[in-house]
């Protein structure tokens, strides 16, 4: 794997943390995050995950196309969620406000699916918000080890490693092929036929990929195989330990979970937001 994501964080507050950090405050907030309904206290989280998201000082420029892309499609999820249940879900069960009703199957856009979407939709932003910064703010080289310094095994370390360069691997060599068919008079940019005939013109793109990927793969198998991994217990030459910083980070995120952990057990953030009174 010859590829890697872009180190976009270098020299910032949070790629200076230790890597356990930004792998376990993620699973933190996502199990705080996923026990409040109530949009209010979710918007807190979202601003809390962007702050956390800020100090890593990820360039807009570089991630603007993730974030639409992620926004895009959260939005449309959530959306087509609230027109099939009707915005009867969680403690939206009975009769609902409907706004209108949409043709031709009679979807119903209500303010409860509203108060859904918004809810779900905030929730997700703040997932991803925690989440980037492991793509971005991540050494490259400290991954596996901080996933085998976690308790986790050598062969499961290594398997996610490996999985997340394949990514930028593949992103690599498909326009690596692009540029290479290009030269010899192939244009990706031709929307001539149908989906058959598009999906036939794809041949010369897809197959010099696929082909070279499973190379790939077999190439760092044999790599692997005479290095002798597997046959006993790993040493890494990367050493990794918090300090106070980091503490201070994972005490914040425990924090969280635990203050959502009350909310939800008291009952105060079991109930979406419905910014009507209940329909008669």
């Amino acid at each position: 794997m010859r590829a890697a994501f872009r180190y976009l964080g270098r020299g910032s507050w949070l790629a200076r943390r230790d890597p356990r950090v930004l792998l376990l405050a993620p699973v933190l907030f996502v199990v705080g995050a996923s026990q409040l309904r109530d949009v209010r206290h979710l918007a807190i989280a979202l601003a809390l995950a962007l702050a956390y998201y800020a100090s890593a000082r990820i360039p807009w420029r570089s991630t603007w196309l993730t974030w639409t892309y992620l926004l895009v499609v959260i939005s449309l999820v959530a959306l087509i969620n609230a027109l099939i249940t009707g915005g009867r879900a969680g403690t939206f069960q009975g009769q609902t406000h409907v706004l209108l009703t949409l043709p031709p199957f009679g979807a119903e856009l209500t303010v409860e699916g509203l108060s859904l979407v918004a809810s779900q939709v905030v929730r997700y932003a703040a997932f991803a918000a925690v989440g980037i910064p492991i793509a971005f703010a991540i050494a490259p080289g400290d991954l596996a080890p901080a996933i085998r310094s976690l308790g986790i095994g050598d062969r499961i370390a290594y398997m996610v490693d490996l999985t997340v360069r394949f990514v930028p691997t593949i992103a690599t060599e498909f326009s690596e092929t692009i540029d290479a068919q290009r030269v010899r008079g192939y244009d990706p940019a031709a929307r001539r036929g149908g989906p058959i005939t598009r999906l036939r013109r794809a041949a010369p793109i897809l197959v010099p990929v696929v082909i070279g990927s499973i190379a790939g793969a077999e190439d760092t198998i044999d790599a692997m195989d005479l290095r002798g991994f597997g046959v006993g217990r790993r040493t890494w030459i990367r050493r990794l330990a918090y300090d106070r910083r980091d503490w201070l980070v994972l005490a914040a995120f425990v924090a969280f979970v635990a203050v959502a952990t009350f909310l939800n057990v008291t009952g105060q953030t079991d109930h979406f937001l419905l910014p009507i009174g209940p329909a008669a």
